[in-house]
């Protein structure tokens, strides 16, 4: 069994507008909930709000991405993230010692390995809630469109809420510009 681990994926600049910070893409990434446990969820707002609702983060910029993809990792992958992270916990959080840091370090990037059951190339989003107290995390795994050619047609090949199509089956709407400009309701002509 190969070692996997999660890397920030940006499909579209949303990241860059909803998180007071984006990751950039390819950072490993941890689920990140440790940074909101000293913080009220129904008191944050805007940016904050999106990051705690959704947010994975990224080990080397502490940013935020709304996906992550299934990666292979090498165990020096793996060391180097860990070791990252551990600094970061030192420099951002107030860690009170390397070996402290390290251990939680250790913690984070197990459970980060622990999503990563499906296959290379799977994307993950993240759903987190505040229930009775404490911080719940889901994951969902996104997968590619039936039929789609992996490695194709990245931004497409995952199903999508919503599909739009130019359809010429509706009546044109017609406004009268000239009648809106003089004041008459609904631009009618009369």
């Amino acid at each position: 069994m190969s070692l996997k681990l999660p890397r920030t994926l940006r499909l579209d600049p949303s990241d860059t507008l909803v998180f007071p910070e984006a990751a950039p893409p390819g950072e490993w990434a941890v689920s990140g909930s440790f940074l909101f446990l000293d913080d009220d969820p129904a008191t944050l707002a805007g940016k904050a709000r999106a990051a705690f609702r959704a947010g994975f983060v990224g080990i080397d910029s502490f940013g935020f991405s709304t996906l992550v993809v299934v990666s292979e990792a090498s165990e020096a992958e793996r060391e180097a993230a860990t070791a990252a992270l551990a600094t970061q916990f030192l420099a951002r959080l107030g860690a009170p010692d390397r070996a402290s840091a390290l251990a939680a370090a250790r913690e984070e990037i197990g459970i980060a390995e622990s999503l990563c059951g499906p296959p290379v190339g799977t994307v993950l989003a993240l759903h987190r809630t505040l229930e009775d107290g404490e911080i719940r995390e889901r994951f969902r795994a996104l997968r590619p469109r039936e039929g789609a050619v992996p490695g194709t047609d990245r931004r497409h090949a995952y199903a999508r809420a919503f599909d739009f199509y130019e359809t010429d089956d509706e009546p044109e709407e017609r406004v009268d510009l000239a009648g809106l400009l003089a004041g008459k309701p609904d631009g009618d002509p009369r």
